[in-house]
């Protein structure tokens, strides 16, 4: 179907939200019939109906399912939301329905060539650098996905001749059928969402899958330092050619780290790159991001000159370590996209000196001891709000950290870390949770912080 229409199939979209409201539109506008369905009754049909024309072949369902209304539908497009083990998506799998993402449609229905990336964490960052290298080196290109800009929106704009650069989250990868990058890469794997996949073994096996369509003409990049990875690409039975990269190790074949170098690796000859003092990215985790860009680049055969260049250039993404402003001596950073520990560890190892932390949030069943660990002496103050704060203190507490505040709202957290922060001091946003509860998104979340920072 990649490339053709849905004419005169008629196709279900679970969830009202952005991507659903996306892919309605290409569905429409590749000449199907649409059921949209949202079990959130409070929405307004009348506005959903303004995304659309007055005449488009769409039904709008909200509240309880209509049974009756899934006659002669063989397909749903799943919003990410939405957990596979609900009742509502056993209804549909009783009947025959197959599941696809959004990106799985956006894929059926677009041209040209595809890489997407995933990770737990660094591909946000990954995909908007891949995405300005390819703009840079090749000029016709899209950067989509999880990073904002759903795939379906973009995919009647594909030509044979253009690029997609896609962030793919473990959500959007549950309900792959036929989704097959060129190029793919997987950042790393450390554990995240297991209130929705439940088991390591299970979000590993989903993040893996962004491969599963791939052939011998294929790349797959992965991260060398990650053992799950490692022992992923090493096996016989993987069909892409594996391209990998180390932080902290030397390698023969790959991108390396070498003495604050970045380096190209083939049977043992060596090239250097780019320094990482030439960069505008902090921390290991972002020189990481920055190998996984340029050996995703260097297979799709883009010139190393634009490669480069667009490196020098790139910033760092919004809510992704960015620096918000200074005040009285102290910076203020960004980083709310830290929504697990893990993520929240590389912020705080990226901090360049002594940090007042804001912490805290949703709860996705994450541990936060190594957390706590990686503090290090770094983190003077622990400010924690939301959901989490409870269990993060006494967390911290059991691992001797005792320098902890607690705040009702964010406003009061960037207050009390302006008090106590010395000129020379880092502030920190990097809450290790998700911002459910508090906040809409991350975004939001993000946003509030830095009003609170410049209002000062």
């Amino acid at each position: 179907m990649k490339g053709e229409t849905l004419m005169n199939e008629k196709v279900m979209v679970a969830g009202a939200g952005k991507s659903g409201i996306a892919a309605t539109k290409l569905i429409l506008e590749t000449g199907g019939e649409v059921l949209l369905y949202d079990g959130n009754e409070a929405l307004s049909e009348e506005k959903i109906r303004e995304n659309f024309p007055e005449n488009a072949r769409l039904t709008i369902c909200l509240g309880e399912l209509d049974e009756t209304l899934l006659t002669g539908i063989q397909i749903c497009v799943m919003s990410p939301g939405i957990d596979l083990e609900t009742p509502f998506v056993r209804k549909l799998t009783d009947k025959k329905i197959q599941l696809w993402s959004e990106i799985e449609l956006g894929f059926q229905v677009a041209k040209g060539q595809l890489l997407a990336i995933t990770g737990t964490n660094g591909k946000t960052t990954t995909t908007a650098l891949t995405g300005a290298i390819m703009q840079r080196a090749f000029g016709n290109s899209f950067t989509v996905g999880n990073i904002g800009l759903p795939y379906t929106e973009v995919a009647l704009k594909t030509t044979e001749k253009s690029i997609t650069v896609l962030e793919a989250s473990s959500f959007q990868l549950e309900t792959i059928i036929r989704f097959h990058p060129h190029v793919a890469a997987i950042t790393n794997i450390t554990p995240d969402h297991l209130n929705r996949h439940h088991t390591m073994e299970n979000y590993i096996r989903i993040k893996e899958d962004i491969s599963s369509n791939q052939t011998v003409d294929d790349f797959l990049v992965l991260n060398y330092d990650d053992e799950v990875l490692r022992a992923f690409g090493e096996r016989k039975d993987l069909k892409p050619k594996v391209v990998f990269f180390s932080s902290t190790q030397l390698l023969d074949d790959g991108y390396d780290l070498e003495d604050g170098v970045i380096c190209r690796k083939e049977k043992g000859e060596k090239t250097e790159l780019i320094r990482t003092d030439e960069l505008q990215l902090l921390g290991r985790h972002n020189f990481e991001n920055v190998m996984t860009a340029i050996a995703m680049a260097v297979c799709m055969k883009a010139p190393m000159d634009a490669i480069l260049d667009a490196v020098r250039k790139f910033r760092a993404v919004e809510h992704r370590i960015e620096f918000v402003a200074e005040r009285y001596g102290v910076k203020y950073y960004n980083d709310s996209k830290g929504t697990n520990p893990d993520a929240a560890i590389q912020a705080i190892k990226a901090m360049p000196g002594p940090t007042l932390l804001i912490g805290g949030g949703y709860d996705k069943g994450s541990s936060y001891d190594e957390w706590i660990d990686a503090f290090g002496g770094k983190v003077r103050y622990l400010v924690l709000l939301g959901q989490t704060r409870d269990a993060i203190s006494d967390c911290a507490k059991r691992h001797g950290f005792t320098n902890i505040m607690f705040a009702e709202d964010m406003q009061e957290a960037v207050k009390v870390c302006a008090s106590y922060a010395n000129a020379g001091d880092y502030v920190l946003l990097s809450p290790a949770c998700a911002s459910w509860g508090m906040f809409p998104n991350y975004e939001v979340r993000g946003k509030v912080f830095k009003e609170c920072v410049r209002a000062l």
